[in-house]
């Protein structure tokens, strides 16, 4: 069997096997804690430029499926497993995991040592990493092409992973509600979400303007989850609808946006946040939510502050590590959470926040 190697920046190297596509490729080395949703994980556009790797041992058990993908695509820009499964067994699969990597072109490599290297990376920060099957060169040759990719820091991605034309998604039963959401690397479960509710979802491309926004009349807006660094961001159009009191809803890179619309910074995480299990707090009722993350990113808030639009606080914490998982402000109708409450492939401790949205625009309307 063809050997494989995965290289990372500061010289170390793992090596396995081929899986998915052979070739190379390289990306910004995460670690990914779920025990399930590896196919939501694939085509989560968050993932953009990103080679991740399951902490799970056994990957691929249920194949793939034309249900579960939450966009068109695989955006991972590689993927690491400990132990590929040999057989599909699940009723809804149409192909196994390793014909779809190969199908997308996705290059992959099984090895022994995920722990190994989950260890080496919370220890040491993500970082830039590259996938070679097949390597000829030698590894000081390949340890020198790893570092001169692009890296995660200053890097303007959600326009790369957005749509380019509007779509709309129709509400599911009587239409209660028009929401213009912002795609910034959006997931197929969110205006899912949004429909079940009765809200007829606008999906604009991530470069929308206000005067975009506004041309649907929405009732709220929300903007998406989506990769990169929050900094390169234009966030004027975001300001607008804060100032104009419409309704706001955001998750993942839209929390990012938001506390940067807000004044707040924004700062990269050691290794970021990753899974289907992590705990968050809210700090309004003390209640704990397990919750699904995907950010490497994170904003800096101290628990009160002042805004343009009046006081604004912390509404939700990591209980890992303490940073910032919510914000909201005090006097006008916006919030946002860093996490994933769409959950797929769960869980769906904080699907609520979706009814509080539109509880919001109920009583703004």
């Amino acid at each position: 069997m063809t050997h494989a190697v995965l290289v990372l920046e500061d010289g170390r190297v793992f090596h396995g096997t081929p899986y998915g596509a052979e070739g190379e490729t390289f990306g910004e080395m995460v670690f990914n804690t779920g025990m399930t949703g590896y196919q939501e994980t694939l085509t989560d556009p968050s993932y953009h430029r990103q080679i991740v790797a399951m902490t799970a041992p056994h990957i691929g058990n249920t194949g793939v499926n034309d249900e579960d993908p939450e966009s068109s695509r695989v955006w991972v820009a590689g993927y690491v497993v400990r132990e590929p499964s040999r057989v599909v067994s699940n009723w809804r699969a149409t192909a196994s995991l390793d014909d779809y990597l190969k199908q997308q072109g996705v290059v992959g490599i099984a090895l022994k040592g995920t722990r190994a290297l989950t260890r080496h990376l919370r220890e040491r920060g993500a970082m830039r990493a590259g996938i070679f099957t097949a390597p000829s060169a030698p590894v000081e040759e390949l340890v020198e092409r790893v570092r001169q990719a692009p890296q995660m820091a200053g890097a303007d991605l959600a326009k790369e992973v957005a749509t380019a034309e509007p779509y709309v998604v129709e509400a599911i039963g009587a239409k209660k509600f028009t929401v213009a959401a912002v795609d910034l690397g959006i997931k197929g479960m969110t205006p899912h979400r949004m429909a079940e509710r009765g809200c007829e979802v606008h999906v604009l491309p991530a470069g929308a303007t206000f005067e975009d926004i506004m041309a649907v009349r929405p009732d709220g807006v929300f903007y998406s989850n989506g990769p990169g660094d929050p900094a390169t961001a234009d966030v004027t159009a975001l300001r607008k609808v804060l100032e104009a009191g419409i309704p706001f809803f955001g998750i993942c890179f839209g929390n990012q946006l938001f506390g940067r619309a807000l004044g707040l910074s924004t700062y990269k995480l050691r290794y970021g946040h990753r899974g289907v299990n992590q705990p968050v707090k809210d700090v309004r009722t003390g209640k704990v939510e397990i919750s699904a993350h995907n950010h490497g990113f994170a904003v800096e808030a101290p628990p009160t502050f002042d805004t343009p639009y009046g006081p604004g606080e912390v509404s939700h914490v990591n209980l890992n590590d303490g940073c910032v998982e919510g914000l909201r402000l005090v006097d006008r109708p916006a919030f946002s959470v860093q996490y994933h409450p769409e959950a797929a492939a769960g869980p769906h401790d904080a699907a609520y926040l979706f009814d509080e949205f539109c509880s919001v625009m109920g009583a703004t309307s």
